[in-house]
C-alpha cells in the first residue's frame, strides 16, 4: 500500500474533474449543467410539487454550449447533478490557415488547432477577416472540447 507522502498530483486542467456536483434545487436558468452527458446552458427550469411520497422533482431544458442541440432532463431537487467547468477565452485571430484558425493570446502564445466555426458565425468570421479586420475570437472550453462561441473586433488594435 502506497504512503500518502508517495501520492503526487498533477496541477492544473489535465487531471482536474471536467465537472462538480450541485444540488439541483441549487441550479439556476443560464447557468451550466450536463445534460445526457453533454455541457449545456439552463434555458429553462421548472419545479414540481411534492407528490405524496416524495420529492419536488426538477425540470431543465438545456442547450449543449457546442451543438446547439436541445436536451432536457427531470431530477429531484434534493439529488446532485454534474455541472460542468466552463472557460472562456479570448484570442486575437491572426490568420487562418486551410480552415484552422490561427489564434494568439494575451500571453503571446500561438495556437492552430481550432477549426472556423461552423454556421452563420464561421462565414461572418470569414468576411470579416477577408475585409481586413482586426478580430478577436472568443473560445469557450469544457469537458475536453473547445469552440469559438463569439466574434468581436478589437478596438484595441487601431489600425491609422
Amino acid at each position: 500500500m502506497a504512503e500518502m507522502e508517495d501520492t503526487h498530483f498533477e496541477a492544473g486542467d489535465s487531471g482536474a474533474s471536467a465537472t462538480f456536483p450541485m444540488q439541483c434545487s441549487a441550479l439556476r436558468k443560464n447557468g451550466h449543467v450536463m445534460l445526457k452527458g453533454r455541457p449545456c446552458k439552463i434555458v429553462e427550469m421548472s419545479t414540481s410539487k411534492t407528490g405524496k411520497h416524495g420529492h419536488a422533482k426538477v425540470h431543465m431544458v438545456g442547450i449543449d454550449i457546442f451543438s446547439g442541440k436541445k436536451y432536457e432532463d427531470i431530477c429531484p431537487s434534493t439529488h446532485n447533478m454534474d455541472v460542468p467547468h466552463v472557460k472562456r477565452e479570448d484570442y486575437q485571430l491572426t490568420d487562418i490557415d486551410d480552415g484552422f484558425l490561427v489564434l494568439l493570446n494575451d500571453n503571446g502564445d500561438l495556437r492552430e488547432d481550432l477549426k472556423i466555426p461552423d454556421g452563420d458565425l464561421g462565414t461572418q468570421l470569414r468576411a470579416e477577416y477577408d475585409a481586413g479586420k482586426e478580430l478577436v475570437c472568443t473560445v469557450l472550453k469544457s469537458c475536453g472540447e473547445e469552440t469559438v462561441i463569439a466574434i468581436k473586433n478589437n478596438t484595441a488594435a487601431d489600425k491609422n
